[in-house]
């Protein structure tokens, strides 16, 4: 994407930040980032992504819009139900600019296709709802060195974190070994539908800021927040000698 008048004047506000500038701008036209799962946390953290001007896109999702989504997943209405949420995605990506390339996948991860969905982009967003997606994401994620940032929700809670696989570092089995018996999402324990739009939030901040290059990220790192206390913990995570992957 280029930097014409018009442009320039619609990212102005980020354009005039010292640690921005026009070059850091340019680096958003030029990012190619993916996102698993156009939910409670894909939603914001598209409207954020696509606001900011990141290049290219692509958004991965098999479900279709439910009346019980529209609590916290804010690019759909009403008349959106039964249809699918990628399509509608990208109808609502291409409201906001037009110039930014979509690409997206109407289908479900699994370990056949995740390599194929991934080519191409740089950093990996995960927004998924059970550990099995997780676990294939993650994986994926440290065999072809990408950056993955992850954010999940249940409750009143959500919980953020990055790992670099260009650098060494642990992963997501470091301190998740095992699937745990029970699925812990919003379908089976409910959402606090603020808690939905924090994390997405958080998510589309930490993708900018490895975009920028910013020294202060989250890499082996995750972000604990409780919204009752409206409380944010800070937690270094560290390789497990026993993981799975050989972290």
């Amino acid at each position: 994407m280029s930097l014409d008048l018009k442009q320039f004047r619609r990212f102005e506000k980020q354009i005039i930040l010292k640690k921005i500038g026009i070059n850091g701008q340019k680096k958003i036209f030029k990012s190619k980032v993916l996102i698993i799962g156009i939910g409670g946390l894909g939603c914001p953290l598209l409207t954020y992504l696509a606001a900011s001007g990141v290049g290219t896109i692509g958004i991965v999702d098999h479900d279709k819009v439910e009346l019980s989504n529209l609590n916290r997943q804010t690019l759909f209405v009403t008349k959106d139900i039964g249809k699918f949420k990628v399509i509608q995605a990208k109808n609502y990506i291409n409201k906001i600019n037009k110039k930014i390339k979509v690409k997206t996948f109407k289908l479900k991860v699994s370990l056949s296709n995740i390599k194929s969905i991934m080519k191409g982009f740089d950093i990996i967003c995960d927004g998924t709802d059970n550990y099995e997606t997780r676990y294939i994401i993650n994986d994926q994620c440290k065999k072809s060195k990408k950056v993955l940032i992850s954010a999940a929700i249940s409750k009143f809670d959500g919980h953020l974190y990055k790992f670099n696989f260009k650098k060494n570092g642990c992963c997501y089995r470091c301190f998740m070994p095992d699937k745990p018996t029970e699925e812990n999402n919003c379908d089976a324990e409910g959402i606090f539908s603020p808690v939905a739009g924090i994390l997405g939030s958080l998510q589309a901040n930490e993708v900018l800021k490895t975009i920028l290059n910013f020294k202060d990220d989250l890499n082996n790192q995750m972000i604990i927040f409780d919204s009752i206390k409206s409380n944010f913990k800070n937690i270094k995570l560290s390789r497990n000698p026993y993981c799975k992957n050989k972290c």
